[in-house]
């Protein structure tokens, strides 16, 4: 029987969330277990040297911030699901912890269906939570496997699966990353530029509004109206320029000058189609340039 199975369950829970943190925020202080589980100081500090008598490389205790960062030759000593990670960081789980960035902040949850390993998870959103850059194994489409640099910003899922917001060094722009092509995150903590840097990526922070109408070639449009909690027979979204195609091509919304898409695929339509010049990844909405 290993040491951890003579815990009891509140304990275990305490542990793991001291190894959550580290693995996915980088760092954990007293405090954090403290707000967490209404405990003391004293209860708070047994418990990290519990946690350090268990997993002594797991993390270093720096005194200017009386924080324990996580160490390179970080191991966990529990498995975090894929799904529950995804969904607690997006639903608000780490809100309020003494950390640099809001989890349900740079984590958006869409739909949940594709999910990428929990070592990847983990590294892109400790250097999200730490504005650092990565180096990572990519395998792109069109191109096959390469080493790329990328600096994270948002985790968001587009509806179909995870991607990774992040400023590409090879492309010098941002972009989007399908998380599950990282297939190994080579080296972490490389310095970041202005120009790389969240506040830069200028069209995560250029706010659209889609305004999408029953598609005309239907004869009951009413119905669509009620599914879609319509007023005046439209629906107005609010997106921004790197998620509204997305968002389009999710909702199946027709996106051609005339509406022309009548195969019954698409039961919505754009009426505000001069709202499409300001978006990214139009190759992927309906009816875009028709």
């Amino acid at each position: 029987m290993s040491r951890l199975d003579e815990l009891n369950h509140a304990q275990k829970q305490r542990l793991a969330f001291i190894d959550f943190c580290l693995q996915y925020f980088g760092q954990i202080s007293r405090q954090d277990l403290i707000t967490k589980f209404a405990t003391g100081l004293a209860a708070a500090t047994r418990d990290l040297a519990l946690y350090r008598e268990l997993a002594p490389n797991n993390l270093k205790l720096v005194h200017p911030t009386r924080h324990y960062q996580r160490q390179a030759q970080f191991s966990a000593l529990f498995e975090h699901n894929p799904q529950a990670i995804l969904s607690g960081l997006a639903s608000g789980f780490g809100d309020g912890l003494s950390q640099p960035l809001v989890p349900s902040q740079v984590c958006i949850d869409a739909q949940q269906l594709i999910h990428p390993q929990p070592d990847i998870i983990a590294a892109v959103m400790r250097a999200i939570q730490q504005g650092v850059a990565l180096q990572i194994s990519y395998v792109s489409t069109s191109s096959g496997e390469n080493v790329r640099e990328i600096v994270p910003h948002r985790l968001i899922n587009n509806g179909q699966r995870w991607h990774v917001r992040a400023y590409d060094r090879t492309h010098q722009q941002f972009t989007d990353f399908v998380v599950t092509r990282i297939k190994q995150v080579r080296k972490e903590q490389l310095e970041v530029a202005a120009h790389e840097q969240p506040a830069a990526d200028t069209a995560w922070f250029t706010p659209v509004e889609l305004v999408v109408v029953p598609h005309p070639s239907l004869r009951h449009p009413e119905a669509i109206a009620l599914d879609y909690g319509m007023r005046d027979g439209q629906l107005i979204l609010q997106s921004n320029a790197a998620l509204a195609a997305y968002l389009l091509r999710s909702w199946s919304v027709d996106c051609s000058q005339a509406h022309k898409i009548t195969s019954g695929v698409c039961q919505l339509a754009l009426k505000n189609h001069a709202v499409l010049q300001q978006l990214e990844h139009l190759s992927i909405v309906p009816g875009a340039g028709q």
